[in-house]
């Protein structure tokens, strides 16, 4: 049996910890030299820093932003489902296997999931609309712009911990 010592999120992320994270976010390609010259850290400390925030299970993974539409899927919707319990696992099996489901959630209120969807024409999208209501009653909604996206987390500016009631 192995016993780990996961440090708490507070002693990782000092102000030094916030502006690794902080830089990793915006630029994951950064050389651990280059985050250690803006944060004032050696590249072995940094890639020290770096282990333990990826241990704690802060860092989840490293990946590539891309631009669907330019892969040929210009049109993304988000669509929501309504599934009797006794279907949700054979729902999600089928989403697993759906490359056009770009993200699910499983939520409360009176839909069980919500999904993004990309798809290359409204006949496509017509298709996955069809092939996910036979699980239940969806409503879709066709993205027209996205002014958010993905937001960078940093604690440095807003202190997530006094938003959340926490002093």
């Amino acid at each position: 049996m192995h016993s780990f010592n996961i440090e708490s999120s507070d002693k990782l992320l000092d102000h030094v910890g916030w502006e690794i994270l902080l830089a990793l976010q915006q630029d994951a390609r950064l050389s651990y030299a280059e985050i250690g010259r803006r944060v004032g850290l050696s590249a072995p400390a940094v890639m020290e820093r770096v282990r333990r925030l990826e241990d704690a299970g802060i860092i989840t993974g490293y990946t590539a932003k891309v631009d669907i539409s330019r892969l040929g899927l210009p049109i993304q919707a988000v669509l929501r489902v309504r599934i009797p319990g006794d279907r949700y696992g054979h729902m999600q099996k089928v989403m697993n296997e759906c490359p056009e489901v770009l993200e699910c959630h499983h939520v409360t209120g009176d839909d069980c999931l919500i999904m993004k969807i990309a798809a290359a024409s409204m006949r496509d999208l017509e298709r996955l609309i069809g092939r996910f209501g036979t699980f239940g009653p969806t409503t879709t909604s066709v993205i027209l712009s996205s002014p958010v996206t993905e937001r960078i987390i940093d604690r440095r500016e807003n202190d997530l911990s006094e938003q959340n009631g926490k002093h």
